[in-house]
């Protein structure tokens, strides 16, 4: 990989430099991310965590998923909003055939009733 430079144990590194290799951990000029995406979101699948740079600060992260998550997104999304309190899990687990709704009003009977209050 074009770009890269290997740190002799110190953290430091000059602004010159594109990108910084620490095993495990690789850190990533955000310019250099976004020409190069593919390649680094392979690495973070193969297990390697990616720190994303901007003017020599830590903006963002790039890594595998987390344990738990589920590798499918729509189970992903709803764990995470569980997480952050936006959804709340079902209290009990339902077994069994799907209830049917019970019918409600028509929608004319429904928009009269609106009318009259």
């Amino acid at each position: 990989m074009a770009g890269i430079c290997r740190c002799n144990g110190d953290l430091s590194f000059t602004r010159s430099q594109q990108v910084v290799t620490l095993s495990p951990v690789r850190a990533v000029r955000i310019s250099v991310l976004n020409s190069q995406l593919s390649e680094y979101v392979r690495l973070a699948a193969a297990g390697e965590t990616i720190l994303v740079t901007d003017r020599d600060r830590v903006v963002a992260e790039l890594g595998p998923p987390r344990e738990p998550r589920s590798p499918l997104l729509g189970d992903a999304v709803l764990a995470d909003a569980v997480r952050k309190g936006w959804l709340t899990p079902p209290a009990l687990r339902f077994e069994g055939p799907t209830p049917t709704p019970k019918p409600s009003l028509p929608l004319q009977e429904v928009l009269a009733d609106l009318e009259v209050d």
